[in-house]
């Protein structure tokens, strides 16, 4: 049986401990017997990867006492867990916990009807709180001219409008034709309603159905697809099924980022 000996090496001779620092993001470390100097912006199982400030980027093995941190010897280790993805909005945007609704702006954003900014709010309300800008519907757009020259935009007052079936020959690009002012962005999806811009697997359809002319489109679509034909509640179940933008069409998107800024530009 081996007795026990104790360590007599002095204790100013004995090797200091080297303490283990977790190799967070943007951690700035040297590594230890070289000139290279930079940040963690990666970190697996054995090897840390690190940016220096040209941008240049090497890979090392978290080897003990392979780094120096403020100058003191350090070793790096994995964190125990991978930071949190930063959360996002319905939109996409990096949401700001605790943000407070900006006081709105002088700009709005007028949209055609009430399902319109209902989706308008559902995707991207967050971000117009946080911008300060204020969504309204129209019921329509056949006064627009008089509804802009009320408004009476200006550069410290923009008007932004959303408008259903823009496209070419249409009545709606008549109207929109109209308006002229350089404070005023009229842009718009070429979508009969705005229900076609929810994309159909986000419905579980295969696709939206083919309204003849002459027929009330909404109602022509609930009896295609077996629903009820109660408009108003078809349209609940068409935005519960809206969680964010992915589940619209991309044209929409595209208009209604356009209107965000243009309203909210210096």
């Amino acid at each position: 049986m081996r007795e026990y000996s104790p360590d007599l090496t002095p204790q100013w001779k004995r090797p200091r401990a080297v303490p283990e620092v977790a190799a967070e993001p943007d951690l700035v470390v040297e590594v230890a017997g070289t000139d290279f100097c930079g940040a963690v912006v990666a970190c697996e199982a054995g090897t840390v990867t690190l940016e220096d400030r040209f941008g240049k980027r090497r890979v090392f093995p978290m080897e003990a006492r392979g780094f120096l941190l403020d100058g003191a010897v350090v070793t790096l280790v994995r964190p125990s867990r991978a930071p949190a993805a930063p959360a996002r909005t319905a939109s996409g945007s990096i949401a700001v916990p605790g943000a407070r609704a900006r006081v709105a702006r002088a700009g709005r954003i007028y949209v055609e009807g009430r399902h319109d900014a209902e989706l308008v709010e559902r995707v991207w309300g967050d971000d117009l709180r946080i911008e300060g800008v204020v969504v309204e519907y129209l019921e329509g757009i056949d006064d627009l001219p008089a509804i802009v020259a009320e408004f009476a935009p200006a550069p410290d007052a923009r008007l932004g409008i959303l408008v259903d079936h823009l496209v070419p020959g249409s009545k709606e690009s008549r109207i929109a034709a109209s308006v002229t002012s350089p404070d005023v962005l009229v842009v718009g999806h070429p979508y009969v309603d705005v229900w076609q811009a929810v994309k159909p697997s986000a419905l579980g359809i295969a696709a939206w159905p083919v309204i003849p002319p002459g027929q009330d489109w909404k109602t022509g679509v609930c009896r295609s697809l077996g629903w009820p034909e109660n408009t108003g509640a078809a349209w609940q179940h068409i935005l519960s099924r809206v969680t964010s933008y992915r589940d619209l069409e991309p044209v929409l998107l595209g208009r209604v980022e356009e209107l965000i800024d243009f309203v909210t530009a210096p």
